[in-house]
């Protein structure tokens, strides 16, 4: 396995209180370090983890900033995590490669319901 990591230096801003700020400040420097295997020194990125973070909270509101929906017992946390990722990789059908994930990979042939997928989980 190739992993990469990349640090990022932010520029501080004096005029602006921590909490006033809405957005990120200025990047003044980026450093990518070879953390394991021998990865592409050009493609290390956060862009595909932020993607997944991004669709992970607008789908699964448990993990919503100052929402009401939240789990109260760790274990149905655990269950609405998996769910979420079994539908986001088996059943909902991905426009930018016109099938699931799980198609794209091999894993499985045919789009699933969710009736299929909680035929399955059972």
């Amino acid at each position: 396995m190739d992993y990469g990591s990349i640090v990022k230096t932010y520029a501080t801003v004096e005029s602006i209180t921590p909490e006033r700020r809405y957005s990120a400040p200025e990047v003044i420097a980026i450093k990518k370090y070879v953390m394991m295997g021998d990865p592409d020194e050009s493609r290390i990125s956060t862009s595909h983890v932020e993607r997944l973070n991004a669709s992970t909270r607008l789908y699964m509101k448990r993990l919503n900033r100052l929402t009401l929906a939240f789990s109260k017992k760790w274990e149905n946390f655990e269950a609405a995590v998996g769910l979420h990722f079994a539908s986001y990789n088996f059943v909902k059908r991905h426009s930018s490669i016109r099938m699931t994930p799980a198609m794209a990979l091999g894993i499985e042939k045919d789009f699933w319901s969710y009736a299929d997928l909680v035929e399955r989980a059972s």
